[in-house]
């Protein structure tokens, strides 16, 4: 599964397109993000990716999860969406 890791700072159609991408040569994808900023910016990308997949028949499905990573040696709490075509 490719990862795709957002921050507050990501342009969420950049996002979009390579999620897009990804959902398109593969079955599934997961977005990670830390703190509220990133989470926003991930929420949008998956909107806009809808959009951009929806005119080839494709609907998405969104499982939101916690999830604990490493970031510089510290452990983190990141939302992950799993993305999935249906």
């Amino acid at each position: 599964m490719e990862i795709l890791k957002v921050s507050a700072q990501s342009q969420p159609k950049a996002v979009a397109g390579a999620l897009a991408a990804v959902l398109r040569e593969r079955a599934s994808a997961e977005i990670q993000a830390v703190g509220a900023g990133a989470v926003n910016q991930a929420v949008k990308a998956i909107a806009i990716t809808r959009g951009y997949v929806a005119p080839n028949g494709i609907d998405l499905v969104v499982v939101p999860a916690f999830s604990e990573i490493e970031i510089e040696g510290e452990e983190r709490t990141a939302i992950k969406f799993i993305v999935q075509p249906r």
